[in-house]
């Protein structure tokens, strides 16, 4: 029996591999949610979650061991300024992966990896925010 034996190897070698979870975890703290293959979103979902977990610790050592693996310090700062404390009280769990379907070029399986917290703006409509309430008209008198 195989017995999660390894990693998905994603047809790379291993520095390839380590580059290619490197920059989507950059993007994904970059936009914090990003579209990808399926197989890389599940292998860069446990990547994810483990730099999270330094944010969330927040000292010196931790944010060393984090910038050995994000090299862009921007999106470093925003990983321990703002996404470490927002996942405080969590105790795991911080990345979702949502299938979207297969991709029309090569028909690759598609997937969306967004961090579960992520600030979501709720959009108004316009014809709400246009029209005035009716309580505002001027009463006669």
């Amino acid at each position: 029996m195989r017995h999660g034996h390894g990693i998905a190897k994603l047809g790379r070698t291993g520095s390839h591999r380590r580059a290619t979870m490197r920059n989507l975890a950059i993007a994904l703290f970059q936009h914090e949610r990003i579209i990808t293959t399926a197989a890389k979103a599940k292998a860069l979902r446990s990547y994810a979650e483990r730099l999270i977990g330094l944010a969330k610790r927040g000292d010196l050592h931790a944010r060393r061991l984090a910038a050995r693996q994000i090299h862009d310090k921007a999106v470093l700062q925003r990983l321990f300024s703002d996404i470490g404390p927002r996942f405080a009280e969590r105790p795991g769990g911080y990345t979702r992966v949502l299938k979207m379907g297969n991709r029309r070029g090569d028909n690759a399986p598609q997937a969306l990896i967004e961090l579960v917290d992520r600030a979501v703006e709720a959009p108004q409509k316009e014809a709400e925010a246009e029209a005035p309430e009716a309580s505002e008209a001027p009463a006669d008198e």
